[in-house]
């Protein structure tokens, strides 16, 4: 069983902290503009992370969470760890997909088993045997475009494996997240760099700071003089913080 923290905790540190609008943002970003993804509402987030009660006839059941988050939510706080977001990553792909919610949760315990860990998909296990792994948890699934063999391999291809390749490693889990591709390694989301907020890699300046002073000093070249960076990264954060806000 996992054990939640406080996110004013040390170990919190180094794990990152995202509340529910930062969260959002992140995991609705796509670097590929062609792409036209289902957004993540507050709502599916808090379900996901809290579960929810439902009715059916006279009866009222309870849909447990996925999985534990790192720390603890009330009524008030939805908070994330770095861990819990790259997670929730790769739910909401499975849900692009068109998967249900119930067959999202039976890909995820087949993953649970199979990668021994109850946040398989930011472990360095499932991004070495990806797509091994990716074909044995949708077996039998015939929802969205998981419907026969040939179909999910392509949609490992096109959907799983550039999210893996997005990510950095160390030891047996995942550190770091490059959401401009590791090709274009200039903007990092790293829980141990200013509470995960994405940033500029080599400064650490965040990329919303850079966004901002453009629309005060006008000109990349000018931001890059002040905060000592390239001009390039001025672009980079602000092409980066413009596909957060889209």
């Amino acid at each position: 069983m996992l054990t939640r923290l406080s996110s004013h905790e040390p170990d919190a540190l180094g794990r990152g902290a995202y509340g529910a609008a930062e969260s959002l943002r992140l995991l609705n970003f796509s670097r590929d503009a062609a792409r036209v993804d289902r957004r993540i509402s507050r709502q599916t987030l808090s379900r996901w992370l809290r579960g929810y009660d439902f009715r059916a006839g006279d009866e009222v059941g309870h849909s447990d969470p996925l999985w534990l988050p790192d720390y603890a939510n009330d009524d008030d706080l939805l908070e994330l760890s770095f861990r819990d977001l790259i997670e929730l990553r790769f739910v909401k792909a499975f849900r692009d997909l068109g998967l249900a919610l119930p067959t999202i949760r039976e890909c995820l315990r087949r993953a649970v088993e199979e990668v021994g860990d109850e946040r398989p998909f930011s472990t360095r296990r499932f991004r070495t045997d990806g797509k091994t792994i990716f074909l044995d948890i949708t077996r039998d699934v015939r929802e969205g475009e998981l419907v026969d063999l040939r179909r999910r391999q392509g949609v490992f291809r096109s959907v799983v494996e550039p999210s893996l390749r997005d990510l950095e490693f160390d030891a047996d889990v995942v550190a770091r997240w490059f959401p401009l591709g590791t090709g274009q390694r200039s903007i990092v989301v790293d829980p141990t760099r200013a509470f995960g907020r994405p940033v500029a890699a080599e400064s650490g300046v965040p990329t919303e700071v850079l966004a901002h002073a453009m629309t005060v000093e006008g000109s990349p070249e000018r931001v890059a003089r002040l905060y000592e960076v390239s001009a390039k990264v001025v672009r980079d954060a602000i092409q980066f913080e413009r596909a957060l806000a889209a």
